[in-house]
């Protein structure tokens, strides 16, 4: 029998090609769905969707312009990249045949969005303690144009980092020089990863610099108890401490996300097993469902924005007493 294609030969069609040519154009099959395809399809889809809907609410909304919502819808922005990189892994991995490209594509979009959301993380802090201790000058319209030039230059330069691995510093084509991220090299991984470790510095230190300015500004107010009228609102021990205690939670979650990652980018190498690397990147890329949490969310005049898009009768009866330590 000669080796064709079925065929009906009542039909008088001729067999297309020979039964071999026809294996060797069959398209590879594509790895079966596991759980960490479904838990990456939905972390990816939460990502996305929570921070499209702050990006949606701070540009939609012509009063949120000051240079901390500028600093919030930047740092929505990344995360929301991060989300679509996600999709784009799981769909690259489990949907169609994976390539050189989409390799690229996707380790070079997650770069760039996870440096502009840890610029932007610095920013926050960065806004928070000029709020502070420039109280009387910081929010105005000079303010505002530097902000957003900080923020150009902040994704101009994420943009060329994340530019890296497309314009050739990759391991593709020498996988001895891989690093614990394919196809990102060790040098690169390892500048990427520095860099990310001094942010995390400089970001507390920023947040020590707050703690200070505050300490300073609750010692002004309970000296001026003793010198004005009793019936003034003041801000209570509780009032502080719960401050604080927040303050220590976004301090834990940007830590524990960060560092795992960035040390183990600078220790280990190719040969490491990637179970490590996925315990220390699925941090990193959590901190893009919490940072819309822990940031956008308890912002005052986002919620505020987002109660009367939900329930417009209910908004305009809630009010609130704000004191000057409120950080």
């Amino acid at each position: 029998l000669q080796e064709t294609l079925p065929w009906d030969e009542s039909s008088g069609l001729e067999p297309f090609f020979p039964l071999d040519q026809q294996e060797s154009s069959t398209q590879p099959e594509l790895p079966p769905l596991t759980i960490w395809g479904v838990a990456l399809c939905i972390s990816g889809t939460l990502i996305a969707t929570e921070n499209a809907i702050v990006v949606t609410t701070i540009l939609a909304t012509p009063s949120l312009r000051a240079p901390v919502f500028l600093l919030l819808a930047s740092l929505g922005l990344a995360d929301l990249l991060a989300g679509v990189a996600l999709l784009l892994h799981f769909l690259f991995r489990f949907c169609v045949e994976p390539s050189d490209w989409s390799d690229l594509l996707t380790s070079g979009l997650l770069v760039t969005s996870l440096t502009a959301s840890l610029c932007s993380l610095m920013g926050v802090a960065l806004d928070r303690y000029l709020s502070l201790s420039h109280a009387l000058t910081y929010g105005s319209g000079q303010s505002r144009c530097r902000a957003a030039t900080l923020l150009l230059l902040v994704w101009l330069g994420a943009c060329v980092i994340g530019a890296g691995p497309a314009m050739g510093w990759h391991c593709l084509q020498e996988p001895n020089s891989c690093s614990v991220a394919r196809p990102l090299t060790r040098t690169y991984l390892s500048l990427l990863c520095g860099g990310f470790l001094m942010i995390v510095v400089v970001t507390l230190q920023l947040y020590a610099g707050i703690c200070r300015v505050a300490r300073r500004h609750a010692h002004a107010i309970a000296t001026q108890r003793h010198f004005l009228p009793t019936n003034q609102p003041y801000p209570s021990r509780h009032s502080s401490g719960k401050g604080f205690s927040r303050l220590i939670l976004v301090l834990s979650v940007f830590v524990g996300c960060w560092m795992p990652f960035s040390l183990w980018g600078l220790l280990g190498d190719a040969s490491s097993p990637p179970l490590y690397t996925y315990a220390t990147l699925v941090p990193a890329a959590g901190s893009s469902l919490l940072n819309p949490i822990l940031y956008s969310l308890r912002n005052k005049d986002i919620r505020k924005v987002l109660l009367h898009a939900c329930c417009p009768h209910r908004s305009s009866n809630t009010t609130r007493t704000h004191y000057p330590v409120d950080v």
